[in-house]
């Protein structure tokens, strides 16, 4: 194992906490409430369809975050990070730990807006037998990848137990009859992954066309990336708009709620 590589592992965590702590809280506060309120008052169905919006606002909201992260984040590192003795080799070797975490960025997140269904009807036993599942899933991984892959195959162990997690959640919600994916969850999220991927595309190629001022003093390396990032959740949120993968008014509920 590389000396350092707790260190790389530790500084990438910190910022793929970032949107996890922003959306993944939200999902968390705001829909358990929602859940009981949605059970109570209309059944099953009204439940169902607070688990599909919230599903859909989620990944509006992590779909880009991912897609920047695994497009940047070479710049995104170099900025935060790169200064005394964080040269460019420790840099590089966080990015790569930045972008297998960031592979399971949405499962975090949809991870927190499918277990509240289990709370909300009083089954605090399946999601927690599901993580302990995923946790030693993720120890197995953890202990193979890193053979292959270093400190990197820990952070994807960890991408590809959340993603386990995910699934067994959301097949036994399906196998109960308490979620299906709807036709506006099914229409928008794909839109929304397109958003995404041009979006990244374009972050990709900005960073080229700025990669003298990323590189440049502390100041210009900030008002550079800002330009990048805030650039790029401009273009997301336009081509949202355009493509129909958002309504204004709900963008802006959304956004209110974050």
């Amino acid at each position: 194992i590389q000396p350092a590589a707790v260190s790389y592992l530790y500084y990438a965590d910190r910022i793929y906490q970032l949107p996890l702590a922003v959306v993944g809280s939200a999902v968390g506060v705001v829909l358990l409430p929602e859940f009981v309120r949605a059970l109570r008052g209309h059944g099953e169905a009204a439940a169902i369809e607070t688990q599909n919006r919230c599903i859909e606002y989620a990944l509006l909201l992590t779909l880009p975050a991912t897609a920047a992260l695994l497009a940047i984040p070479d710049p995104i590192v170099t900025v935060l990070y790169q200064r005394g003795a964080f040269d460019a080799v420790a840099s590089f070797a966080t990015s790569w730990a930045l972008i297998a975490y960031t592979l399971g960025l949405p499962a975090y997140v949809l991870a927190k807006a499918l277990t509240p269904a289990f709370y909300a009807r009083e089954d605090t036993a399946t999601p927690f037998r599901f993580a302990v599942i995923s946790l030693g899933v993720n120890i197995v991984l953890s202990v193979s990848l890193f053979q292959f892959m270093n400190y990197a195959g820990i952070a994807l162990a960890t991408a590809l137990a959340s993603w386990l997690n995910v699934a067994m959640l959301s097949r036994r919600l399906h196998r109960r009859g308490q979620f299906k994916i709807d036709a506006q969850l099914a229409r928008n999220v794909p839109r929304a992954l397109l958003c995404s991927l041009v979006m990244g595309a374009v972050l990709r190629g900005g960073a080229w066309l700025l990669a003298e001022p990323l590189a440049g003093h502390v100041v210009v390396k900030i008002t550079a990336l800002s330009i990048l990032v805030g650039g790029g959740i401009a273009l997301f949120f336009a081509l949202a708009l355009a493509t129909g993968a958002v309504g204004a008014a709900e963008l802006k509920r959304i956004l209110r709620r974050v």
